[in-house]
């Protein structure tokens, strides 16, 4: 079933050391397997898009000459199959020549043009969000953070537990 011909949706994943796509949230704490759906139209997820873009260089520079303490850096990217899109955490990713190379990070729900842990390039025009672990501590993950307010309160103190979110 294709529940995205023209209609956008943002489908977030959140697995292990945080993986995002689409905006399906799923993660398992106890036996619950949550969802939560948030149109592209979300004026706090496209302000969230908005912030990660306005800051990609500062983030970029610190990717570039990380300092002690900081790992896991990635960057959330666009997919388009067709009329059909999707959003996956990248990670590792480096600099290409025209643009960004890196391994995506979840397996797709909707597109059917990429797999987990295949090697993507992509522009900066593609990038809606970026993050990083510093100390234990998720920064960034702009739009992660706008989808806790759409979760049960357990699984967004599930999340913030064990992937270290302060928002």
């Amino acid at each position: 079933m294709n529940i995205l011909p023209r209609n956008l949706l943002l489908w977030a994943v959140f697995a292990g050391s945080m993986a995002c796509a689409q905006e399906r949230v799923e993660e398992q704490p106890g036996n619950a397997t949550e969802k939560a759906f948030l149109g592209i139209t979300d004026p706090e997820m496209l302000g969230a898009i908005a912030k990660a873009r306005a800051s990609l260089d500062q983030f970029l520079a610190l990717a570039d000459d990380p300092e002690p303490g900081m790992s896991v850096f990635k960057m959330k990217v666009v997919i388009r199959d067709g009329e059909d899109i999707e959003f996956f955490w990248v990670t590792p990713f480096r600099r290409a020549e025209d643009g960004f190379e890196g391994v995506l990070a979840n397996e797709p729900d909707f597109v059917r043009n990429v797999r987990l842990g295949e090697t993507i390039r992509f522009t900066r025009d593609d990038v809606t969000d970026w993050g990083y672990v510093r100390n234990g501590r998720q920064m960034g993950s702009f739009t992660s953070c706008v989808l806790f307010k759409y979760l049960q309160p357990q699984l967004v103190d599930y999340l913030r537990r064990t992937n270290g979110f302060d928002c």
